[in-house]
């Protein structure tokens, strides 16, 4: 994929069929230029084995074609700067669910843009609009925030599905990113 907000597209949506409640997508920048995306969720999990398997692209769990290029091309970009994917998962009762960081170092000439990420997690809510989205996308210059819960405190019975909703949610996001210092 060309663009980073794709791949958190592509992970977050494998995250909603595994049947996640609230998903977390974290981008902190350090001092240095090192990005760390972090996805986390609260789904069904995977076995260890399935863990070893995701990375592989003759691996998928998808029966429209034989094949998943994701975490493979993910795992490809991030490692072609100089970072790393790691994958951890649960299937525990009390504890389940899957973490993928990928890190980058966003100085390299490799490095793939991040892409319209705002555009990425208004597609995600659209799509599932009763699961909860945590976003965060910290740089030492700015901080841009979106929690759908603390949304749907203050909207009660509106659903975050609504083209109203949606629409104020990119307007805040990309305000956020309009107002970076």
């Amino acid at each position: 994929m060309k663009e980073l907000s794709l791949n958190i597209l592509d992970i977050a949506k494998n995250s909603t069929r595994a049947g996640a409640s609230l998903i977390e997508i974290l981008l902190v920048t350090d001092e240095k230029g090192f990005l760390t995306m972090t996805i986390r969720d609260n789904g069904c999990g995977m076995d260890e084995e399935t863990v070893k398997q995701v990375s592989d692209p003759f691996y998928t769990t998808r029966t429209t074609r034989k094949v998943g290029m994701g975490l493979p091309l993910l795992r490809m970009a991030a490692e072609g700067t100089g970072g790393s994917l790691t994958i951890t998962s649960s299937v525990k009762e009390d504890d389940h669910g899957t973490t993928l960081v990928a890190t980058f170092d966003s100085t390299h000439i490799d490095f793939a843009p991040i892409g319209d990420v705002v555009s990425s997690i208004v597609i995600l809510i659209a799509g599932d609009p009763d699961r909860d989205f945590v976003f965060l996308d910290k740089t030492p210059e700015r901080e841009v925030s979106l929690d759908t819960r603390e949304l749907r405190q203050v909207l009660g019975d509106v659903s975050l599905g609504e083209f109203e909703v949606l629409e104020w949610i990119k307007a805040y996001l990309y305000g956020q990113y309009q107002t970076e210092s």
